[in-house]
């Protein structure tokens, strides 16, 4: 089945209903909205000659024509490809060349980003989507037929551990990943809407899918950016809200709601995935903003789909382990299975860490015009993660991190996410990555880049000599500077961590940063860290 046939089939039950909304202003009901997508699959073809399984990229920001032009590659039996729209100009080449994109939609934004005509990305088509010059072609009234093994998606990783590569996701995975949002993440009903806060061109566009075949008002913000002020006063006028949130656009909603003394009235549910929430910052969210919160656990391979974090779980506070829950990830969803496996690809107990492996109907097809690579990722139907992660044993997961992350100190190994789940907890830290760096004697060192709460504190440095050892009872803070008006200096976040972790886990060095490197889908890139030591 075609997933732009839910399109045409809410079109058909509620034509009238509200469909697109700029803000809370209608722009389009449903009939309008099946009949744009239907023509910019009938121009597709026409024009530009796009069959069924042909690509077509998408460079845009959020907006309502995102949406159409969507349903409108799909329409037409093409293949969708999401290019993040702050990608550069080079990143973006690589991917509509890839991919063999034949026409690239743009905006405003992105027009810029285009490639030059001597690649074969730019001999690609590029169209700006405010010139809609599909309208007035008349579409089919039906989505071309395709298969549940037709390729529908084509998802390009962030790259920040090699050369992006096309996650292949067909119509099959994308409706066996709706339905399972419905299942165990939240149910949709009559009269809701989902706001697209985060990138329609990752997590927030595959979630908004069940909700139009619920027939959901799809809500994009006026400033066409997340703006924590704008998202909570858009749930008081629209009401029954649902978005998808990155960790650190729930940290800002939570900012501006304990600031606004909002309660986050109109938010129905706030779905939180994409990178670590630690257990303080979700205490605190569930503390301002009440249960509203399900947290999802995937990648671009099992899109939204490894394991869930209920609403329930999140509500279940009498639970002996409910500490160690909300840290965690949830359980398996419904339509996959789920298992943590050590080097040799054995399963492994309750209580054993190793890296997470699925298998079901939303993993890949594997990756585009890359058999070494799907080989690698792919074993016996069993998709290889690459996190790290350890179930407890009612059947919750708790990830460690990358497997790629792991730190052997002095022949011990470290998870990352260990050791930064307890440097958040100290009031003066705002964000932290930890990784390891390379050391003669020891191995690897534990290292912790720090983002102060007060950012007037961003030019403080502290550091620990990589020469420490890394079990020494008490590490002596060196370099000026090293103290922090919040008290997040070196030495105390040392003895910040002394009663947390085990002492081989604290970290052996410090860099206090303003911000940590993100790449274009907001998660912390390790490999952009400079690791090179403070001069005392």
């Amino acid at each position: 089945m075609n997933i732009a046939h839910w399109l045409a089939a809410t079109a058909r039950r509620t034509p009238g209903s509200p469909a697109l909304l700029i803000g809370d202003r209608v722009d389009s009901d449903y009939a309008a909205f099946a009949e744009s997508a239907a023509s910019v699959g009938a121009w597709l073809a026409s024009e530009h000659g796009v069959a069924p399984g042909d690509r077509v990229a998408l460079h845009l920001t959020n907006s309502a024509r995102y949406l159409e032009c969507l349903y409108g590659i799909w329409w037409c039996g093409g293949v969708a490809v999401p290019v993040n729209c702050k990608l550069t100009t080079q990143e973006t080449a690589a991917v509509v060349e890839d991919a063999g994109a034949m026409v690239v939609f743009t905006d405003a934004r992105t027009a810029g980003a285009a490639p030059g005509t001597d690649t074969a990305a730019g001999r690609a088509t590029f169209v700006p989507v405010a010139d809609a010059p599909w309208r007035g072609v008349r579409g089919p009234r039906e989505p071309a037929e395709r298969g549940p093994d037709d390729l529908a998606w084509l998802f390009y990783t962030s790259g920040t551990t090699g050369r992006p590569k096309g996650v292949m996701l067909t119509h099959g995975n994308l409706v066996v990943m709706a339905l399972c949002q419905l299942t165990d993440v939240d149910p949709v009903g009559p009269g809701e809407s989902v706001l697209y806060a985060a990138p329609l061109s990752h997590g927030a566009g595959l979630s908004g899918l069940v909700h139009v075949r619920a027939g959901s008002r799809h809500v994009f913000p006026t400033s066409g950016r997340f703006d924590a002020d704008e998202v909570l006063t858009l749930a008081e006028s629209v009401g029954q809200m649902s978005l998808f949130a990155a960790p650190t656009m729930v940290r800002r909603l939570v900012t501006a709601a304990r600031r606004r003394g909002s309660d986050g009235k109109g938010i129905k549910t706030v779905i939180y995935g994409g990178g670590p929430m630690y257990r303080a910052d979700i205490e605190e969210a569930i503390a301002v903003l009440g249960q509203r919160f399900v947290q999802i656990y995937g990648q671009g391979e099992s899109p939204m789909t490894i394991t869930t974090l209920s609403r329930a779980d999140h509500r279940n506070t009498e639970h002996p382990r409910h500490a160690q829950r909300l840290a965690g990830v949830g359980t398996a969803h419904s339509a996959v299975r789920v298992r943590v496996c050590d080097r040799e690809g054995r399963p492994l107990p309750a209580g054993r860490t190793g890296e997470i492996e699925v298998m079901g109907a939303t993993v890949m097809a594997g990756y585009w015009r890359d058999p070494e690579a799907t080989a690698a990722a792919l074993h016996n139907g069993w998709l290889r993660t690459g996190d790290l992660g350890v179930f407890d044993e009612d059947g919750f997961l708790t990830l460690a991190g990358r497997s790629k992350e792991l730190i052997v100190s002095g022949g011990t190994n470290i998870h990352p996410r260990e050791v930064e789940e307890a440097l958040v907890t100290h009031p003066g830290v705002a964000e932290v990555a930890v990784v390891g760096v390379p050391d003669a004697e020891w191995g690897e060192l534990v290292v912790a880049f720090v983002v102060p709460a007060d950012a007037r504190s961003a030019d403080a440095r502290g550091g620990i000599p990589n020469s420490t050892n890394p079990n020494a009872a008490d590490p002596n803070t060196s370099g000026p500077n090293s103290t922090d008006p919040n008290g997040a200096d070196a030495a105390a976040l040392d003895a910040h961590c002394r009663g947390l972790i085990a002492r081989f886990k604290r970290p052996r060095r410090y860099h206090f940063v303003s911000e940590l490197p993100k790449n274009a889908y907001g998660k912390v890139d390790k490999n952009a860290l400079d690791t090179t030591p403070v001069a005392p």
